[in-house]
């Protein structure tokens, strides 16, 4: 499959696969449960099969210092001020110090890159999100996480104008606001910003495995920002 690169080197970017989404105990903008238990299964299986081939796994993890970076956004306040808003809790979403700002445990491994320094919708504003994937010559993302028409839409939009190739692993994102905005997200990618496929798609590119990378099984994973 063309892609774009001439030798495409992958990174996974995970976008928001934190508590603060995905563990109903004590998320403030949760995914459906349903929704949570398949996208986190889904990506289990696909950052295990990254880490056996080489392909690293960076975590994108949104976290607040306090109240006033949320509110700085005008569009948020009036989805505070909506009791029927899908983001009406996010004025309390992923402070610091909060449970919310842990990726799921089950998704992160010591092998693993935590930007934990995320703060708007675009995973490259306010982060090393570019640094950290030039540093390492990688041009080709495979991106997941939640939600598809929000974080994964811009995150895929700001790549695009960045000029890596991007994959959307369509089994590994979804939405808080529904299946049709999930289904519209893609749609807007699919014409205009990155390839949408599935795992199965994504493990049979013959372009994408590099190897066998060594293991750091006994250290922490490497964090860049602390949440």
């Amino acid at each position: 499959m063309n892609l774009g690169v001439d030798r495409p080197k992958a990174a996974v970017v995970a976008i928001d696969l934190h508590r603060g989404h995905l563990d109903m105990a004590v998320a403030t903008m949760p995914t459906a449960p349903d929704v949570a238990a398949r996208v986190i299964a889904a990506n289990k299986r696909l950052f295990d099969w990254c880490r056996g081939v080489g392909i690293p796994v960076i975590h994108l993890v949104t976290s607040y210092r306090d109240v006033e970076e949320i509110r700085a956004n005008p569009f948020w306040r009036t989805r505070a001020e909506d009791p029927t808003a899908t983001r009406k809790n996010v004025m309390r979403h992923n402070i610091i110090g909060g449970p919310g700002c842990a990726v799921m445990p089950q998704l992160l491994d010591a092998r693993d890159f935590v930007v934990s320094t995320k703060k708007r919708y675009d995973c490259f504003v306010g982060t090393d999100l570019d640094f950290l994937l030039r540093s390492h010559g990688i041009n080709t993302l495979l991106v997941t996480g939640v939600n598809t028409n929000s974080c994964v839409l811009a995150t895929t939009t700001a790549a695009n104008v960045r000029d890596y190739a991007v994959i959307v692993v369509e089994d590994c994102v979804d939405s808080m606001d529904g299946g049709e905005l999930h289904a519209a997200g893609l749609a807007c990618i699919r014409t205009a910003f990155g390839f949408v496929m599935d795992t199965d798609a994504v493990m049979g590119l013959e372009s994408l495995p590099s190897g066998p990378i060594l293991t750091f099984a006994s250290l922490p994973s490497r964090h860049f920002g602390e949440c």
